[in-house]
């Protein structure tokens, strides 16, 4: 626990106790502004003020990680570039899994139209504090550490593709190889560069199934180019957070019933809302593979990591599993208290 600092409390006023330039990344999961699930702090997106402190706790160079919803990304987004950082670039995260909330029209002749589209992606925002006044990438990252995103710690690394196997992966491994670009798989032994875009298992095979080349056809082309299988997959793909992981390290804490869409995660019924006992009662759990793929991503080795917006505890399970510091704020007294079972 030397290396975990949890703060129970508004972010806003948690962060003060932080000093200048003592972060090395930032990686959360904010308010989307939504309502969602008729939540009380779900009611904007952060405020300048808010981003602004976290600019003051960032290295020179430091990134900011943050996920967005479809409908107000671009309000978060220019918050965050409004209180000083540097938008570089977004990374998708597509899934299959999201529930329609349509309010559907069940009669007359509009029978069958409705109010939403199902969801099927979130945006996560990749910001950057400017680096110091003077100094270049190289020179920020040699002196704090900061400044640049790890390649080489988040290259995909995959087993043979879907298509060849005949199978599919399980959570947490690579989709998507494209054995139509030759090219780049002679040019790198180790592992592929990655995209901004992280699939999730359906959205991926699918995606793998494209125009494939026949096994034989691979086999030539790694022989061809001296590289070894496994193949190398450019896709790195996560599925959402499943029961048992989102609930894992909170035995015997009590169940509470709440609201959900679409039932249990067994109970996958379009549309549909009902209430369910858990655990872990927050509704919008994190995967703890794409945490740490993100946190990966952005921050050098025995670096910090904060989350002024904790939940319950995705990030801080991510970032104790990886080695890192973490410090982490949450408002909400429950999960807070989840959070704290979950890190350990």
């Amino acid at each position: 626990m030397i290396n975990i600092n949890l703060l129970q409390g508004d972010c806003l006023n948690s962060m003060k106790e932080l000093a200048d330039n003592s972060i090395d990344s930032i990686v959360t999961d904010p308010p989307y502004g939504l309502s969602f699930m008729g939540k009380k702090w779900d009611y904007d997106v952060p405020s300048v003020e808010i981003w602004k402190e976290c600019l003051r706790v960032l290295k020179p160079g430091g990134h900011l990680l943050s996920f967005g919803g479809t409908r107000t990304y671009h309000r978060m987004t220019v918050n965050i570039e409004d209180a000083g950082f540097e938008i570089r670039d977004q990374i998708m995260w597509i899934y299959g899994s999201g529930f329609p909330k349509s309010h559907n029209i069940k009669e007359g002749d509009f029978k069958g139209w409705g109010t939403a589209l199902k969801p099927a992606n979130e945006p996560i925002c990749v910001a950057r504090k400017p680096l110091e006044k003077g100094l270049t990438i190289a020179e920020n990252v040699l002196k704090y550490g900061t400044g640049a995103i790890n390649v080489d710690a988040c290259r995909i690394e995959g087993s043979v593709p879907s298509t060849i196997q005949g199978q599919s992966s399980k959570q947490g491994e690579i989709y998507g190889a494209d054995q139509r670009d030759k090219k780049e798989l002679c040019c790198h032994s180790q592992a592929r560069w990655h995209a901004n875009i992280i699939f999730n298992e359906q959205a991926a095979e699918m995606l793998d199934k494209l125009e494939p080349l026949s096994p034989l056809e691979t086999l030539e082309i790694y022989k061809e180019c001296g590289v070894d299988l496994p193949v190398l997959s450019r896709f790195f793909y996560v599925a959402k957070a499943s029961k048992r992981e989102r609930n894992a390290g909170l035995e015997g804490m009590p169940e509470k019933v709440v609201s959900v869409w679409g039932g249990d995660e067994d109970d996958l019924t379009e549309g549909k809302k009902s209430t369910i006992p858990r655990q872990n009662h927050h509704p919008t759990v994190k995967p703890i593979k794409l945490m740490e793929y993100l946190i990966k991503l952005v921050t050098p080795p025995k670096g910090t990591v904060l989350d002024p917006f904790m939940g319950s505890g995705s990030t801080g399970v991510a970032v104790n599993q990886l080695g890192f510091k973490f410090v982490g704020c949450e408002m909400n007294e429950e999960y807070f208290e989840i959070a704290k079972k979950r890190i350990g």
